[in-house]
């Protein structure tokens, strides 16, 4: 797993069940109009929740909508992901 700045990965590194925020996507004007069809854009907050081995699909939610994208377009979606403050007694 490679970070890229402070706290942000591709979705393709991210783990089941982690959530943050999109913060770009590395791609051309047809990949970045691909993904804001399916409601992927810069600011919106996804969440992992699975993946297949070998390079298969990535599922996650984005708002209250279960969207798949190929493992390539995966590693094109910067995430920054959610800091959690630990829980005080």
């Amino acid at each position: 797993m490679i970070m890229h700045q402070n706290n942000q990965l591709t979705l393709a590194e991210m783990k089941t069940g982690q959530t943050g925020t999109v913060v770009g996507v590395l791609g051309g004007h047809g990949l970045i109009r691909r993904l804001d069809g399916l409601g992927i854009r810069p600011g919106k907050k996804v969440t992992k929740l699975s993946s297949t081995l070998f390079h298969g699909p990535v599922i996650l939610r984005a708002d209250s909508t279960q969207v798949a994208v190929g493992f390539g377009m995966a590693r094109k979606i910067i995430v920054e992901l959610d800091k959690y403050l630990p829980r005080t007694p």
